[in-house]
């Protein structure tokens, strides 16, 4: 089969089975949500980021955007689904290429809405701190959510290749996520700010104090991706179906 079928399957598979097609949508809800209710927070000094203040909800929403891609690779390896997928595409590296498109484009996507939502959120909300970022800075937060819901999102999806568990990359992940990243959180100038979420998360910003600027952050999350990627791809070739 050819890679454009393929990754129309990969698409279809998203799109119609409910597990998938709610993630994409629980990163949109989850940011904005979360980040309501800490506009809501008056406790928070006038002198916090603005632009991060806006965009808090990324730091939960990106729970749901890893949870969407260990689901989508997840749901290949239970009741024989993965031997279907490479009955109809034998070529195991172009069916992973597919559904690693499949995904970080969902999310993508997912990730853009919820920047855009969580933004529009953050400048409504009335306990909005330091009024709200500039517009190149909403733009520039946008994108950058973007972009990291999938980059987050294709790390997982990686590491559920190369582990073939769900549940056993979540019970990494998100421990790490909402755990590390808190204890680590204000720790900057050492190689903490190399870690896949801190980097990315360098781009929600409006300054930085770090080694890492807001696109060179996201070029180091893009790398652990790759790796995970690259890894998964190697288990998938590999192992047997």
């Amino acid at each position: 089969m050819p890679f454009a079928p393929a990754l129309h399957s990969e698409w279809l598979k998203i799109r119609t089975l409910p597990s998938l097609a709610a993630g994409p949508a629980a990163v949109v809800l989850v940011t904005a949500a979360f980040t309501a209710l800490a506009g809501l927070d008056e406790s928070a000094g006038a002198d916090s980021d603005p632009l991060f203040a806006s965009l808090f909800g990324v730091v939960l929403g990106q729970i749901a955007a890893v949870t969407f891609g260990a689901q989508a690779v997840s749901a290949e390896f239970r009741g024989g689904a993965l031997r279907l997928s490479l009955s109809a595409v034998p070529h195991r590296g172009r069916w992973f290429a597919a559904k690693a498109l499949a995904v970080g484009a969902s999310a993508l996507a997912a990730g853009l809405l919820a920047g855009c939502a969580s933004l529009a959120v953050g400048w409504a909300v009335p306990g909005s701190r330091a009024g709200g970022p500039n517009w190149g800075e909403g733009l520039r937060g946008v994108v950058g959510c973007g972009v990291y819901m999938a980059l987050m999102a294709l790390f997982a999806a990686g590491l559920t290749a190369l582990l073939r568990s769900g549940v056993m990359t979540l019970s990494i992940l998100v421990p790490f996520l909402l755990v590390v990243s808190f204890v680590i959180g204000g720790v900057s100038g050492t190689a903490a700010d190399y870690l896949p979420d801190k980097a990315g998360q360098v781009v929600l910003h409006s300054t930085s104090d770090g080694a890492l600027g807001p696109w060179t952050g996201l070029a180091v999350t893009a790398v652990w991706a790759a790796a995970a990627l690259a890894a998964g791809a190697w288990s998938v070739r590999r192992r047997d179906a």
